[in-house]
């Protein structure tokens, strides 16, 4: 009876003031709580409100098991868990296209290159900011990159394209389902955005792209521009250099 009352405390947030010694007898007073039952019909109706409370303790542990987990991609100051990754027939040190100033990536957009995660991702949600250094021109954030640093690997690519950012492309021979070849080897699928999401040439714009099995999808300044199925379900993710210079901040991903 004592850890009864515990726990009808616990569940019910009133005391049980008086109860009879018996199991005949009924209960007398349960303070003021509308349960007027006999000895065994009290006994089911506490059995069920200790059952309610259980699986309400069990489900809150499931959901805190289930929280998303953030990871910072980009520290701010170094590029700790990054390869940079230029061709070598360029003969230009990556240090050279890649660096970091006032807490952001500066990437000069030639020659090209990209500059990856060490580690590869499964299912996640990039995010990203990025502006450009005078006007728009060309890069691309790279999912679900395979294995084998070369110019153009095999990955998926949400474009970042002046006028085309949100397009998403499948790079070295990556088949994107149901859309056509562009160019042997390559696979386009334009943004469905009827309107241009973003900002002015020299303003932050957020890319963020969420990345489950071979699904991809991309938002540019809150919007949804684009969502294509590829063949990967797990790679590295990349910064691109291509065509001109630019910025990158905040880039982490929020994984499950």
């Amino acid at each position: 009876i004592r850890y009864a009352k515990i726990i009808w405390y616990i569940c019910v947030g009133k005391p049980i003031r008086t109860v009879q010694p018996k199991m005949n007898m009924e209960i007398q007073d349960v303070a003021a709580h509308p349960c007027p039952y006999g000895w065994g019909e009290y006994k089911i109706y506490f059995m069920m409100r200790k059952f309610i409370f259980c699986f309400l303790a069990f489900s809150a542990l499931l959901m805190s098991g289930c929280k998303e987990k953030k990871t910072v991609l980009f520290n701010g100051k170094d590029f700790d868990g990054w390869v940079l990754y230029v061709s070598p027939d360029e003969g230009v040190p990556a240090t050279d296209v890649f660096r970091v100033s006032d807490g952001r990536i500066v990437v000069s957009g030639r020659p090209f290159g990209y500059m990856r995660t060490e580690k590869k991702y499964r299912d996640y949600i990039l995010h990203a900011e990025w502006r450009w250094i005078g006007a728009s021109t060309n890069s691309g954030l790279f999912q679900r990159i395979q294995e084998g640093d070369k110019l153009w690997p095999s990955l998926m690519e949400v474009q970042l394209q002046g006028g085309h950012a949100g397009d998403i492309l499948g790079l070295g021979g990556t088949v994107l389902q149901g859309v056509g070849e562009k160019l042997p080897g390559l696979y386009y699928k334009d943004r469905t955005s009827t309107e241009n999401p973003e900002n002015p040439d020299g303003e932050w714009n957020v890319a963020e792209v969420e990345v489950r099995g071979t699904h991809v999808k991309a938002w540019v300044n809150g919007k949804l521009q684009n969502e294509a199925d590829g063949e990967f379900t797990e790679g590295y993710i990349a910064l691109q250099s291509e065509g001109g210079p630019l910025e990158f901040r905040n880039v982490y991903i929020i994984e499950k």
